[in-house]
């Protein structure tokens, strides 16, 4: 699924970019839309998450399958134009997100032993550098990074109860850093930017069970996320 939503979007881009660079047709668009120093936006997309672990070096063969699923992410664009090719970015939004986790324990004799669901909605807030190439006809293609905070809504940190009774804890607020690519595209009346980001969490996220021995985080050192968000901005 991660990778048809990928090809959809490549595709997308590679029609609009080959119409507008070898077509006879030389109008701009929205000639001076990227002009005003502060410009708006809203944001609506795809995700997909999973999880990194880092296992203790004391830990037996273990290996914790993650199921990943497509969910959904809708936010606000704030740009603040630093030159033609230069811009900071805020791009405050909401994510929804379901994981599995099946943990592969010997002991563990049914789905309620073994598989966990995480649930999790962010509140994510990403601050970017966008930047671009010279304006070709109406395409303008350009690289992103920077760094964002999250804060999952799910997290159930602060639960008291763990694994041992089928809850599984997340960290509340976690950082990360994000790259990735996409292309203004000027419409008659609107600018459209489809764009790929990878996001990457800087810090261990797991909340271990209240059982030093747990089996089911015992042996994990550190747990971070990963996601991809394919994002489709309107401004």
């Amino acid at each position: 699924m991660k990778r048809i939503f990928i090809l959809i979007v490549v595709l997308i881009c590679a029609q609009n970019m080959n119409a507008q660079l070898f077509s006879k047709e030389k109008v701009q668009n929205l000639q001076n839309f990227d002009k005003p120093r502060f410009s708006y936006g809203y944001i609506l997309g795809f995700n997909l998450y999973d999880f990194n672990f880092d296992y203790t070096t004391d830990a037996p063969e273990t290996d914790i399958i993650h199921d990943e699923s497509i969910g959904f992410s809708v936010g606000l664009l704030g740009n603040l134009r630093l030159n033609d090719y230069f811009d900071l970015r805020l791009e405050p939004m909401v994510t929804f997100n379901t994981r599995n986790l099946r943990f592969s324990n010997p002991q563990f004799t049914s789905d309620f032993e073994s598989v966990r669901e995480v649930k999790s909605t962010y509140v994510h807030v990403p601050l970017l550098l966008k930047v671009s190439t010279k304006r070709i006809n109406n395409i303008k293609p350009f690289i992103i990074g920077g760094v964002s905070t999250s804060m999952n809504l799910s997290s159930n940190e602060d639960n008291p109860d763990d694994n041992s009774v089928g809850q599984f804890r997340m960290k509340t607020n976690t950082n990360y850093y994000e790259i990735g690519f996409g292309v203004d595209l000027y419409l008659y009346y609107f600018k459209f930017t489809p764009s790929i980001r990878g996001v990457f969490a800087m810090s261990d996220e797991l909340v271990k069970d209240n059982d030093p021995n747990s089996p089911y985080t015992s042996t994990i050192d550190k747990m971070s996320t990963r996601g991809i968000f394919i994002n489709f901005t309107f401004q």
